[in-house]
């Protein structure tokens, strides 16, 4: 009768560690259809530039899939580069993630809001460029940044990125 028992919790035990990760990325890593820079457009398109310091504005960033289906799975990354020194810049808040599977020609949006900063202030970031990543990739692409100075939030510059949205049907 114990032999049932130990049975059930050896088998247990061994479907357990079957289920484990090893982080070797193989065919069951749950971003193995990321949807790369290298396989999507990238496009920042035209800005609802803040006019002056205080205001916010908004930077649409555009991905259309050019290869084989990939999911967009989280938020993307954008990074602000002011002075030679690098500035993560943070996820809306409230903003929710929702996985988007792009098929060939698809596309997809999210935006990068900011607030305007003073012009050689101090409490503002001197951007020059903003770089861009997708969730599940390494890759990342550089934009210029013409939008102004950007506020700045404590340390931290006053921007977010918003979740990813379908564009089109």
């Amino acid at each position: 009768m114990r032999a049932f028992p130990l049975t059930v919790t050896a088998l247990a035990a061994a479907l357990l560690l079957t289920a484990c990760d090893d982080g070797g990325g193989g065919s069951g890593d749950k971003n193995s259809s990321a949807c790369e820079i290298g396989g999507v457009s990238l496009q920042i398109g035209s800005a609802s530039v803040a006019p002056a310091a205080g205001d916010t504005g908004e930077v649409p960033v555009s991905i259309t899939n050019q290869s084989t289906p990939c999911t967009l799975d989280g938020f993307a990354s954008a990074v602000v580069n002011a002075d030679g020194a690098e500035h993560k810049v943070a996820v809306l808040q409230g903003a929710k993630a929702q996985q988007l599977k792009l098929a060939k020609g698809d596309s997809a949006s999210f935006t990068i809001t900011y607030v305007r900063g003073k012009a050689a202030d101090r409490n503002s970031l001197a951007a020059k460029t903003v770089k861009v990543g997708l969730p599940g990739s390494a890759t990342t692409r550089t934009f210029p940044w013409s939008y102004g100075p950007i506020a700045l939030k404590g340390a931290a510059p006053d921007a977010g990125v918003s979740a990813f949205q379908q564009v089109g049907d």
